[in-house]
């Protein structure tokens, strides 16, 4: 394989920062060939609170990284979330000069262009204009307008605002740990492309990834993206509430949690007990499960009634923006015991767990396709994507734009590539 069908995928999380190298087999699949981790110290909710902790970090798990694959790291993808993260619904218009003339990606682009426009909250940048649907002089419902006449363009926009200075700092942290900035995405849109299915995107599926600092939501209908929130809450709150809740420190409130938490009260009886040893030559410590539990239980049901809450702002009980495939959870919170089975039982909809292993080589580290590695596989399938689309371009001297037929759903995608170029730019002409 050539060196340059390598990609690198980067996930600055809250409780860890994951950097992944692979590249695709002759299958199709993603080959690993080599992965590292560090503990996230400056990284709160999602947010880079100190930079010289998060580069410290963020070299540590990328020398992990080149270690295990004998490969020197440059170019990686980034996700970016936290709790500035939000979204909003626009729909906007374009009058054609003539419309006796077909529509080209050429309009569709100075709509979107128009909605990049949009006046946001100081500090706020427009990060992801993604079209719904479009209207042709009052026609609906159009997926693709390329090809069909028409004076008046319209369409539904699903717009992500970000913070500047938070997007920033993510960028100055990866230049000044030796790194270039190939791309940025969306972590939930990273996460959906790990663990989804197409047919569970045409369907009606919500992504629900719970993280150490925060939950991310994102929402597909008809194999568009629909809805995006990010909750700030995660499985730190949790952990958060077992050390003040059992009186221990944090350490041993995080191994309670994973070793012996469950999301379900009611399975635990109240003689089984677990012993903690106490700090300095103090008496341990005795938890009954039970009351474990019950910590547990109360914050996840917050966490998940949130989450359910913005399901239902979405749409969800109108007949036709039904998720029909229910939910997927994934991330390192989704791995905690019963919390499928609690999730269904608030929400009432079919749930189930998400492993990104289905894109994987089949001779991969069982460990890599654990939830908890969902987003930083879904930067490298980025990544890949990328790579591939570079190649095209490269080879295509003469086209400005890909083929029509395939702008149907790339179309997001594209304006986020020149999105990520212009935020590049940016960065290497700032101070």
């Amino acid at each position: 394989m050539e060196e340059n069908s390598i990609a690198v995928g980067l996930d600055i999380g809250t409780t860890k920062i994951a950097v992944m190298v692979g590249r695709e087999d002759a299958y199709g699949k993603i080959e690993v060939l080599g992965s590292g981790k560090a503990k996230s110290l400056g990284v709160h909710r999602g947010v880079v609170n100190n930079i010289t902790q998060t580069i410290q970090s963020i070299q540590e798990a990328v020398q992990e990284a080149e270690n295990t694959s004998n490969k020197k790291i440059k170019n990686v993808v980034v996700g970016i979330a936290g709790q500035h993260i939000r979204s909003l619904h626009h729909s906007d218009y374009i009058t054609r000069q003539n419309s006796e003339k077909v529509i080209d990606e050429e309009d569709i682009e100075r709509l979107v262009n128009q909605v990049y426009k949009l006046v946001m909250l100081p500090g706020e940048e427009i990060i992801h204009v993604l079209p719904q649907d479009f209207k042709v002089d009052g026609q609906a419902e159009i997926n693709t307008p390329i090809g069909m006449y028409g004076g008046r363009l319209e369409a539904n926009f699903h717009v992500v605002v970000g913070q500047v200075s938070s997007i920033r700092n993510i960028g100055r942290c990866i230049k000044s740990a030796g790194l270039e900035l190939g791309s940025i995405t969306l972590e939930p849109l990273a996460s959906s492309d790990a663990v989804l299915s197409q047919e569970e995107k045409e369907a009606g599926v919500a992504l629900i990834d719970i993280g150490g600092g925060t939950t991310d939501l994102a929402i597909f209908k008809n194999g568009i993206i629909r809805h995006t929130a990010v909750i700030s809450f995660g499985g730190n709150v949790i952990t958060e509430d077992i050390k003040e809740g059992c009186s221990i420190i944090e350490k041993q409130a995080e191994l309670l949690k994973t070793k012996f938490g469950s999301a379900w009260p009611g399975e635990n009886k109240d003689n089984e007990i677990v012993s903690i040893p106490g700090l300095r030559g103090r008496d341990p410590k005795e938890i009954t499960l039970k009351n474990l539990s019950k910590i547990i239980h109360a914050r996840v049901i917050e966490i998940v009634e949130q989450v359910f809450l913005e399901i239902k702002n979405y749409g969800h009980e109108d007949t036709k923006k039904k998720l029909i495939a229910g939910i997927v959870l994934t991330g390192g919170g989704s791995q905690l015991k019963h919390i499928k089975q609690l999730v269904e039982y608030i929400t009432g909809m079919d749930t189930r767990i998400g492993y990104p292993n289905e894109h994987l080589a089949s001779n991969s580290d069982t460990e890599l396709s654990s939830p908890v590695y969902a987003t930083v596989v879904g930067l490298l399938m980025k990544g890949l994507v990328d790579d591939k689309k570079k190649g095209k371009t490269e080879s295509q001297t003469n086209e400005v734009f890909e083929p029509k037929q395939k702008i149907s759903k790339p179309i997001g995608k594209s304006i986020f590539d020149k999105w990520s170029e212009k935020f590049r730019d940016f960065l290497d002409n700032a101070e």
